[in-house]
């Protein structure tokens, strides 16, 4: 798959299929319209191209609300798009220039002079241009003086799949992981670098892996313990991962570590992708280390029986 880094960058393909949005998540409705575009695409020898955007929109438009957290970040979201065989992958700026495009400057100016969009593919909900003015109609009407056709996943078939990103980010922070991976057909992961701790969990026998998320923007679970798989120098290991603040030992800043099972190489800085794959318990607070020490012992029983 190709990436490119701003529209501008994109020269016209041949029988260029096309969709538009922002894929957070990848999730089973986004690949719904995924599938749709790889069929089109193979019926004419075309190549399949998704326009995104960075930052997200609501970044943009709505910058007073800082609560928007995404369910994968760019480069996680490039490599999804990838595994499912996409051919080009734009991702555009995003600005509040873009955002005045009226209708027709967005379907002239970026699908057919940047693009070059013989097909288009969109959900029957899909807006676009300046105040989300555009839709279905504005692109049917037009499609015929710029010789592209359009292609609606109707309203029953993304009914049909009933999820957004938005019941998965509401599902990842109210401890739900099993329905989030549900939503997403693939286990939630995080993807950060080791970082050095305090060495808590090394005293107590169970040594961690603390990850720095380096994104701002990543959705991170609720506080608790997880169910995990880690991808780790070329293996996947089991684990037991952490989210939380430490309160057992007064901890100020809240933490995401992971106990690697059967593993004991020296990661630091090491990148680490991690999945969760079930919640086990919130996050409590213990009346000595040692109380704690005996309740990870019945954490990793628990976990071992999870990922069994």
């Amino acid at each position: 798959m190709k990436i490119y880094n701003n529209i501008n960058d994109f020269n016209p393909v041949e029988n260029a299929v096309v969709t538009i949005g922002t894929f957070d998540g990848v999730h089973i409705g986004h690949r719904k319209i995924i599938a749709k575009l790889k069929e089109l695409a193979d019926e004419i020898g075309g190549q399949t191209v998704i326009l995104t955007f960075f930052p997200h929109p609501r970044m943009i438009l709505h910058p007073e609300n800082q609560d928007l957290k995404l369910i994968t970040t760019i480069n996680e979201k490039a490599g999804l798009l990838e595994s499912l065989g996409i051919d080009h992958l734009i991702v555009t700026p995003f600005s509040r220039d873009f955002s005045n495009l009226s209708a027709l400057e967005y379907i002239h100016d970026v699908l057919v002079a940047r693009i070059g969009t013989k097909k288009i593919v969109i959900g029957y909900d899909h807006r676009f241009g300046k105040d989300r003015t555009g839709g279905l109609l504005d692109l049917q009407r037009l499609s015929k003086v710029y010789e592209f056709d359009v292609f609606e996943i109707p309203e029953q078939d993304i009914n049909d799949v009933a999820v957004s990103s938005t019941q998965i980010r509401t599902a990842l922070l109210n401890d739900q992981v099993d329905l989030a991976n549900e939503f997403l057909s693939y286990s939630f992961f995080i993807t950060g670098k080791v970082i050095r701790g305090n060495q808590i969990g090394r005293q107590l026998g169970y040594p961690t892996a603390n990850i720095l998320i380096e994104e701002n923007y990543k959705l991170i679970p609720a506080d608790g313990i997880f169910a995990v798989t880690v991808d780790v120098v070329g293996n996947t290991y089991k684990g037991m991962a952490y989210i939380g603040h430490r309160p057992t030992i007064n901890g100020m800043t809240r933490n995401i570590e992971v106990n690697i099972f059967d593993f004991d190489q020296d990661i630091y800085e090491h990148t680490i992708r991690m999945h969760f794959h079930h919640f086990v318990r919130n996050d409590i607070r213990f009346n000595s280390l040692d109380e704690l020490k005996v309740q990870l012992a019945l954490d990793k029983e628990t976990v071992l029986k999870m990922l069994s």
